[in-house]
């Protein structure tokens, strides 16, 4: 597990490379964090639910530091408002690395001593979260870097994989087993293992590309509401929107922000970026329909998946049997189920071995600075 701990830490430290100290603090948005925090947050869940109760010679590191790295756990305390972190200037981005590499020697002393049972829970757990911080360090450092006018490069993550031609995927009706089963890691909102039945339907096996996406904004689709619920209208019309996030227009055509400054769009590469609400829309639009998660873990051993997350038209709800941790731990998954949609898959930007069929991602219908794409769904 040490081994493991250690590739893990180092991999977040790798997307960070190329940063200069100014990049470490920004934050465009409330619903983004600056790339300093995440580094500090990820190290502050390993001394907070790792070393302070395991290891009884434990220091903290600086005793203000949970006030400030918290994110939304109650159970441990008050924390800065979440529209703040950008303005935490101190500790300073030296400091921040001294931070993990303080916990690291700690975590690399108490590893060595053993990992069995609850403790591996623990880190296993921590690796997970840590995992999910690296694919928001990307995406949060992609919204941040964007108000920037010289639309800097700083990473390639190969974002724009060209597709191939799009086929339709039979599904007949029946029942199929949904939820994680075996062994190895879950988060508890994959559980507990379920059956559920499922009508007939075709679903592609590629997902809409940036040329199909533009076919719905040339027909008009950002300015007729029939294809928009009621909700997403309202958001078109509050925010203006009348493409993907970082999509600009350039007389006749489109260019694209990406990691490595601004490209060309691709048209064959899958459209990335959109909310919910623009999803539902094109797939109106396109006279087919989204998943629903269960739809999707179905049929996902049928077709490539792993450049974009998917959104479904599932609600983000508790399966059978949902039991929540005791605690902070508990706080985890749990309480988020409200006002959530499904998203399924991966993207370019999740980390290496922290995908599977059953993982289920979440995120406000709103939300579109995550590599979230189209996958359709046409009924029998």
């Amino acid at each position: 597990m040490l081994n493991n701990y250690l590739n893990v830490r180092g991999y977040t430290l790798s997307l960070c490379q190329d940063l200069q100290n100014e990049d470490f603090g920004l934050q465009a948005e409330e619903f983004v964090s600056p790339v300093k925090w995440h580094l500090a947050h990820t190290t502050w869940f390993f001394e907070t639910f790792v070393l302070v109760p395991h290891q009884k010679s434990y220091r903290l590191f600086h005793q203000d530091y949970s006030f400030l790295f918290n994110s939304y756990y109650n159970n441990v305390g008050e924390r800065v408002p979440r529209a703040h972190r950008g303005l935490i200037s101190r500790p300073t981005v030296k400091e921040v690395f001294a931070y993990r590499k303080y916990v690291d020697a700690a975590m690399s002393s108490l590893l060595e001593d053993g990992d069995e049972g609850e403790l591996a829970d623990l880190v296993t757990l921590g690796l997970h979260h840590e995992q999910q911080h690296q694919e928001l360090l990307l995406t949060d450092l992609k919204y941040n870097l964007y108000f920037n006018p010289l639309r800097p490069s700083v990473n390639d993550i190969g974002e724009y994989p060209n597709l191939y031609e799009e086929d339709w995927i039979e599904m007949p009706s029946g029942m199929h087993k949904i939820g994680f089963q075996g062994e190895g890691f879950c988060y508890d909102n994959e559980l507990g293992f379920h059956e559920v039945f499922l009508e007939p339907y075709a679903i592609a096996d590629k997902l809409v590309s940036n040329a199909d996406f533009e076919e719905f904004i040339k027909d008009g689709g950002y300015r007729n509401s029939n294809f928009w619920h009621a909700d997403g209208w309202a958001w078109v019309l509050q925010t203006g929107r009348e493409a993907p996030l970082y999509w600009e227009k350039n007389q006749d055509s489109y260019s694209v922000y990406t990691l490595q400054g601004t490209k060309a769009l691709i048209p064959d590469a899958p459209v990335a970026h959109v909310s919910f609400y623009e999803a539902a829309a094109f797939a109106e639009w396109a006279g087919y329909r989204l998943p629903t998660e269960f739809e999707w873990e179905a049929a996902a051993p049928s077709f490539d998946w792993g450049s974009r997350w998917e959104w479904t038209q599932s609600a983000y709800l508790p399966y059978p049997r949902y039991q929540k941790a005791p605690g902070a731990i508990g706080e985890y998954n749990g309480k988020f189920m409200i006002n959530q949609m499904v998203l399924r898959g991966a993207s370019v930007a999740t980390s290496p071995h922290h995908s599977r069929v059953s993982y289920r991602n979440f995120f406000g219908p709103e939300a579109q600075w995550q590599f979230s794409g189209i996958r359709l769904v046409k009924d029998h």
